[in-house]
């Protein structure tokens, strides 16, 4: 496996979007308590004395929806400061981002994820779960921004859905023809979710790229990233097209992160519960950093076997959390 160096961390459980693969319609969800939530001086000290010294150097804030989170700009400012922090980056939905961008880059962050799963505002407001005012606006003015800014790389993600935005494929994978945004196409997960979508199945990355190549061709980018993504191009295009294949194919051996939940479990996979250590609980209790430096390299050492050998358990049997809750 990969040197595990990138940890991925939730600022907030809630959202103020309801997407139908994160937070399933009709289902109840416990929001963590604010005194629940690990405080900012909690998460710093997490960073700087357990995460940073074991061999962490490179940080995603994600959520629910990372910029409901209170200073949250503050926040980035901080984990950017420290030296060892070699990258620092941000999934979103982008609905709040527009009037933020400017001040989230001078604070530090450099990279940017924006979730738009259509293009067309009534299919991205049913997969959002939106019964008032039209939000697909807000978020490609997000995304305006965010370009305007200078974020680099500006990535999309989209989440493939049969008979919802699968027909979309062809004009998402044109926005990288003309700029120089990144846009990942990513397997339906049934994270936590086992009937979603179950008469419409997932479609493979394999399947998307052979569209793509029907009508433009395709090519294997000289770009690489650090993630799960197998990256190509259209010919002549400024962009890239990353294909995110949790379903069809195995990427384990890529593996290269961790999860810190917003109430301070570390997870070691996505696809199991497995060896999760409660953070908060230890820190808030009395436990040394030394003690817990100790019990994330203990995590460290038996992630293959956990990767390899449990990598199904999140899609079958019982499982605790939404992606919403997990931080995905």
């Amino acid at each position: 496996m990969n040197q595990v160096d990138y940890l991925r961390i939730s600022l907030i459980d809630r959202c103020n979007f309801r997407c139908q693969y994160c937070m399933p319609e009709g289902t109840e969800l416990d929001y963590i308590l604010k005194q629940d939530l690990l405080t900012d001086e909690e998460l710093l000290t997490l960073i700087q004395k357990v995460f940073i010294p074991v061999g962490f150097t490179r940080f995603r804030l994600t959520g629910g929806e990372p910029l409901l989170r209170p200073r949250v700009v503050e926040l980035v400012r901080a984990i950017a400061s420290f030296r060892e922090t070699q990258d620092l980056s941000m999934t979103t939905n982008g609905f709040l981002l527009a009037p933020m961008a400017q001040s989230l880059y001078h604070a530090g962050l450099r990279r940017i994820n924006i979730s738009l799963d259509s293009l067309d505002p009534e299919v991205f407001d049913q997969i959002i779960g939106n019964r008032g005012r039209s939000r697909w606006q807000d978020v490609w003015n997000g995304i305006q921004a965010a370009y305007s800014v200078g974020f680099d790389p500006l990535k999309i993600n989209v989440v493939v859905i049969p008979d919802v935005n699968d027909q979309e494929i062809l004009d998402l994978a044109a926005l990288t023809i003309d700029k120089q945004w990144h846009v990942r196409f990513i397997e339906f997960m049934p994270i936590g979710n086992l009937s979603l979508f179950g008469d419409r199945g997932w479609i493979s990355s394999a399947e998307l790229r052979q569209r793509i190549h029907a009508r433009w061709g395709l090519t294997e980018s000289q770009v690489r990233g650090s993630g799960p993504a197998d990256i190509f191009q259209i010919p002549g295009a400024k962009g890239t097209l990353g294909f995110i294949s949790q379903m069809s194919e195995c990427f384990c051996d890529r593996c290269n992160r961790m999860r810190l939940s917003a109430d301070g479990w570390l997870r070691p996979c996505l696809l199991n519960e497995t060896g999760q250590i409660d953070l908060k609980t230890a820190l808030r209790t009395g436990v040394s950093t030394t003690e817990l430096r100790q019990k994330v390299r203990e995590l460290l050492a038996i992630k293959p076997e956990i990767n390899f050998k449990s990598r199904d358990s999140g899609t079958t049997g019982a499982y605790t959390r939404t992606m919403s809750q997990i931080g995905g």
